[in-house]
């Protein structure tokens, strides 16, 4: 498992990150993106990077993927999100103290997953219930 930090302008451009990293980067979150300082996530990226940023962020957020750090980087590497993307590995110092952070921090409300979360299609020839057709090709992604 990989954990996963990114720096943003604005929450639209990180909710394009999330969604960019799943459907284009093929990653699997584990975990919801939950809010983080983006003074804290300034200064972990500033410690990791050793050296001082551009530009501070206006808003942060931490989550964990499935995947491997080594295969996070070389998938966010293929794709170019709208924002600033980290990849947090376990050998840096900041990276027990955003652990623990996110144990804390609240969850993104707007962040929605792109793939679906039913039990699979819906049949509508029943009239007045809606009763769902199992396909485990179409949820193979749901553990």
């Amino acid at each position: 498992m990989a954990l996963i930090l990114i720096r943003g302008e604005n929450k639209s451009k990180l909710l394009s990150a999330i969604s960019d990293m799943e459907r284009h980067g093929s990653l699997t979150l584990t975990s919801k993106p939950k809010l983080v300082s983006a003074e804290f996530a300034d200064s972990l990226v500033e410690q990791i990077l050793k050296s001082k940023l551009k530009t501070n962020s206006n808003i942060a957020t931490a989550f964990f993927v499935k995947e491997d750090t080594t295969l996070s980087i070389l998938k966010i590497k293929q794709i170019h999100p709208p924002a600033h993307v980290v990849v947090v590995s376990d050998e840096y110092r900041g990276y027990d103290e955003l652990k623990e952070k996110l144990t804390i921090a609240h969850e993104i409300k707007e962040y929605q997953s792109f793939r679906a979360l039913n039990a699979g299609k819906i049949d509508y020839s029943v009239k007045g219930r809606k009763r769902y057709i199992q396909n485990d090709k179409l949820n193979s992604y749901i553990e």
